[in-house]
């Protein structure tokens, strides 16, 4: 019986021998492959929330393919490869977590102590940097509204509690009601999540 390690070797070495082979596989580039990158993401979406164990391995394996296509991508281009990805990877955890890997206590606030040592290791000035432009409305507006919090930034947050499904039926209420008058959801949660990005910054400035 083959173990993982063996596996993730053998796939290594197929996606190697389809870059040169395959004409399609070849021809790829890192900005190609990102609309794959984006739709076998959201299809392991579906498999978690709707679909059997078969579907989200199946699943699993074709985003584990995009990372592997983009790292063959950088092997031959001399830039990094699999190996330096999967070792960065694990070095991230390790050291973002000395409470398990040493002899450190577990901090009271988790995610508070995770956002502190990744602004440390990146220097970021500001705890909105980083966050991805290219994801939707509502997932950069979780992410704002979590840095505020974990990071403390003196900004005024809607904190009365509400359920998943208020949220949900809220939330497509809105939606109803944005296309009965002509409205883009999207693009008005957009123009609100600037001013709130606005404050932000604001308020980090004064501190």
């Amino acid at each position: 019986m083959t173990s993982s390690v063996d596996e993730l070797r053998r796939l290594a070495e197929v996606m190697t021998r389809l870059r040169v082979e395959c004409p399609w596989d070849a021809k790829q580039t890192h900005r190609s492959l990102v609309r794959y990158l984006v739709e076998e993401t959201g299809e392991v979406v579906d498999a978690i929330e709707a679909g059997t164990d078969a579907d989200l391995r199946e699943e699993l394996g074709d985003l584990l393919l995009q990372v592997y296509f983009h790292a063959e991508i950088a092997r031959t281009e001399g830039r990094f490869d699999i190996d330096d990805v999967a070792r960065g990877i694990t070095d991230k955890l390790v050291e973002r977590h000395p409470y398990v890997f040493s002899d450190d206590e577990v901090p009271d606030d988790l995610n508070a102590t995770w956002e502190e040592r990744k602004r440390r290791e990146k220097g970021r000035t500001s705890s909105l940097d980083g966050i991805p432009h290219q994801v939707s409305a509502m997932t950069r507006a979780a992410k704002v509204v979590s840095r505020a919090r974990s990071h403390r930034v003196p900004v005024e947050l809607a904190d009365e509690p509400i359920t998943a499904e208020e949220i949900g039926a809220e939330a497509l209420t809105l939606v109803e009601r944005a296309h009965a008058s002509g409205v883009d959801p999207e693009q008005a949660l957009r123009d609100a999540l600037r001013e709130l990005e606005a404050s932000v910054q604001a308020a980090e400035g004064q501190l």
